[in-house]
């Protein structure tokens, strides 16, 4: 890596966030399970790494070998690539001590950026939370942690579709609020599809007094199975325009793709136009329809 790249990246997420003079534009990763997954992942990592976007994250196991899969992928891209990268972490399923551990981790690899999350139990988002015997009650907590062992700059999680177990906008409004408190910069939120949502959960924390910045995740379609079970898994509504749009599109992969760019591209636009400070794509490991909705965005990031 050239000196000038890790110069670049020593601005901080929240310091590009400050500056305010233009939307971000940043991807989501998740680790690998296989070789033929890694090799996937790296491929995506390097076409994305080409479009210089502000920052990159990686979703976190809290079990085993997802978990280790996770540490190793985020080093290896902190390491080895220009990429500003943001380590996940949750406080499901791991004790103090081990959560401790991976921050350590992080910050020996010269990670500086951790997307601070209270994470789901191994059944999935619907079963009921229980905190880990010796680990955490919450992300608040989690964020506290953090900001306790080292210098970072951490993000948090937003729900403009609502929390999928509490439904509560109003807490979910405090809650975020409790997390800036204990010490986040910044959110990403959940994917979701009406731009509506977003502008209410903005409302809803600016009310209450609190500040932080709210960067919208967004998801492209690319098949109407998958986001289904990701809506039904994360709260988000699947508006029945949407929807309709994609099942017109039938069978084939390449109109579906097309459609799901559209839908992504329209919601991020009118999000920016509406003072969003920026767009977080979640990519699935793939880049082309990331980089089909970047390339529609670029006038709007001031990149010709």
């Amino acid at each position: 890596m050239s000196v000038t790249a890790r110069a670049d990246r020593r601005a901080s997420i929240s310091d590009l966030l400050r500056e305010n003079s233009r939307p971000l534009f940043s991807f989501e990763l998740y680790p690998p399970r296989n070789e033929e997954e890694t090799q996937r992942a790296w491929f995506t990592i390097r076409r994305l790494e080409s479009l210089a976007p502000d920052f990159v994250s990686v979703t976190y196991g809290a079990n085993g070998s997802t978990r280790d899969r996770t540490i190793k992928i985020t080093q290896d891209i902190a390491e080895t690539t220009t990429l500003r990268t943001m380590a996940h972490l949750t406080a499901a399923s791991q004790s103090r001590d081990q959560l401790r551990r991976v921050i350590g981790s992080y910050a020996a690899a010269g990670i500086r950026h951790v997307l601070a999350i209270r994470g789901d139990m191994p059944g999935g988002p619907l079963v009921p939370w229980e905190a880990h015997p010796e680990g955490l009650a919450n992300a608040t907590e989690l964020v506290a942690m953090i900001r306790e062992l080292g210098d970072f700059c951490i993000g948090v999680a937003a729900f403009p579709d609502l929390h999928p177990q509490t439904r509560d906008a109003d807490l979910d409004a405090r809650v975020l609020k409790e997390k800036a408190e204990a010490g986040a910069d910044f959110a990403l939120t959940q994917l979701f599809f009406t731009p509506a949502r977003y502008f209410e959960l903005v409302d809803r924390v600016r009310s209450i007094g609190c500040d932080i910045p709210i960067i919208p995740g967004i998801q492209p379609v690319t098949r109407l199975s998958q986001i289904r079970r990701f809506a039904e898994l994360s709260g988000a509504e699947l508006p029945a325009p949407v929807v309709a749009r994609l099942e017109a599109a039938g069978d084939d992969p390449k109109r579906v793709r097309r459609v799901g760019v559209d839908i992504a591209t329209e919601l991020a636009a009118e999000l920016l136009a509406g003072g969003a400070p920026g767009v977080h794509l979640y990519t699935m490991n793939r880049s082309l329809a990331t980089r089909e909705v970047y390339a529609r965005l670029r006038p709007e990031f001031g990149r010709a």
